[in-house]
């Protein structure tokens, strides 16, 4: 699933070879073994972060944007709810971390969701703020993700 403004549909392309880099590492490294870390697919233009985490309630699991990459999380087991807010709508908790690429915002009035279960992903632009890691209805859960971070 992919959702954005249509502004955004012709700034980026989402069949760039680094996306396609991207998707071809998922469909065919053994995600369930890769050890919890970054791994390297091409150099610092597409790697994934390897992430084990038990969900969490949203109060601490807030929304947050990064500005230089993509986010392709990619649920390899496990199930959680993701929040969706453009990141215009949402006020900023913290000044932007240039060396983490990260900023984390305040619960924004209105957002969306959706629920990413095993094989399910997400990308998520620079635009776009997300808050990953949330409890479904069915409550905590462990989870294993790899989110393939993609160079603007």
């Amino acid at each position: 699933m992919l959702t954005t403004n249509l502004k955004l549909a012709e700034k980026y392309n989402y069949l760039d070879p680094k996306f396609k880099k991207a998707f071809e590492f998922l469909r065919t490294a053994d995600l369930a073994a890769l050890p919890l870390g970054n791994t390297p697919i091409d150099g610092d233009e597409v790697f994934a972060n390897v992430q084990a985490y038990t969900t969490l309630p949203d109060a601490d699991a807030p929304f947050e944007s990064h500005e230089k990459f993509f986010d392709l999380q990619f649920v390899v087991s496990g199930e959680e709810r993701f929040g969706y807010a453009p990141r215009d709508l949402c006020k900023p908790a913290m000044a932007y971390d240039a060396d983490r690429d990260l900023v984390f915002y305040e619960e924004p009035a209105e957002s969306g969701c959706i629920i990413l279960k095993a094989g399910d992903f997400a990308i998520v632009p620079p635009e776009d703020a997300h808050a990953p890691r949330r409890q479904t209805a069915a409550g905590a859960c462990a989870v294993k993700k790899i989110v393939v971070k993609v160079k603007v």
